[in-house]
């Protein structure tokens, strides 16, 4: 019976210290996901900003030189995917890859951030045309973000792709959210009507077009803190659902502990009350 009941403790020092890691990944999660909330605020002013700006700047424009609306060209897709570098977080990748897959069409090609969502598109057999590590830290956004975007006016550039679309998680839902990121569309943006136009030093078409760069930074960077947000949600509460089984393991392993141990003193008890007799 001493192995036995030794063996049981020993399971119940590991629930325990399993306990005391879930809860500081847990409580990790719920720092980050803070703290992308708090960034998320100054990203969107950044953008608002240069929405603004760009509506300035169209009005600079004759409006027959004012850039068209953009169209869906067909064939030659783009579909940029933002997935999970590590992982713990349940099926926050598969609704990622869900939604991306659903896009692909014939001669699409599929980016990916993250590790691990390159690992769930080799299961399913999806063809990763270009691949990237997925920010761990906020500090890491503003980089990734730049480096996102030379490569996809790179590829537009060559002529291999024409429109660019871009999915990724979202914090308090389950779905992955799908939106248009390229050809630019100068639509959204309302033109300004002022009495007198602002002064410039560039020419209007230049800076529309370096404002609508820098414009679609802002997006790409509230998409990777969108997408941190969101996976960091998924972590704590995949960390709520291990927290809760190791809890309850560890309730089954007390009591049996507490059994053991009962049956071993029942039989030191019997055997010696054999010895008296």
């Amino acid at each position: 019976m001493s192995g036995r009941l030794a063996e049981v403790g020993q399971h119940l020092g590991t629930t325990r210290e399993l306990g005391v890691v879930i809860g500081a990944m847990r409580g990790i999660a719920a720092a980050r996901v803070q703290e992308a909330r708090q960034r998320l605020d100054g990203v969107r002013a950044y953008a608002q900003t240069l929405g603004a700006a760009i509506g300035e700047a169209l009005a600079l424009l004759p409006e027959p030189q004012r850039p068209a609306p953009a169209h869906d060209a067909p064939g030659q897709a783009l579909v940029l995917a933002l997935c999970a570098e590590q992982g713990f977080v349940g099926s926050f990748n598969e609704r990622v890859l869900d939604a991306a897959q659903a896009l692909l069409g014939p001669g699409a090609q599929l980016w990916l951030l993250g590790e691990r969502g390159e690992l769930g598109a080799g299961e399913r057999g999806l063809a990763v045309d270009w691949s990237a590590p997925m920010a761990v830290h906020l500090d890491e956004v503003a980089g990734l973000a730049g480096r996102l975007a030379e490569a996809l006016y790179a590829r537009l550039g060559e002529g291999r792709a024409r429109r660019v679309t871009l999915v990724h998680g979202q914090p308090g839902s389950t779905a992955a959210l799908v939106r248009p990121l390229l050809p630019f569309d100068y639509t959204r943006f309302a033109v300004a009507r002022r009495a007198q136009a602002p002064y410039v030093t560039l020419a209007p078409a230049q800076l529309v077009a370096g404002l609508a760069d820098e414009y679609l930074f802002a997006e790409l960077c509230e998409a990777l803190v969108l997408s941190f947000a969101a996976e960091n949600e998924a972590r704590m509460q995949a960390m709520v659902a291990a927290q809760g089984n190791v809890e309850e393991r560890r309730n089954e392993l007390l009591a049996e502990f507490r059994r053991v141990r009962q049956d071993e003193i029942t039989d030191e008890i019997i055997e010696l009350s054999a010895q008296r007799l």
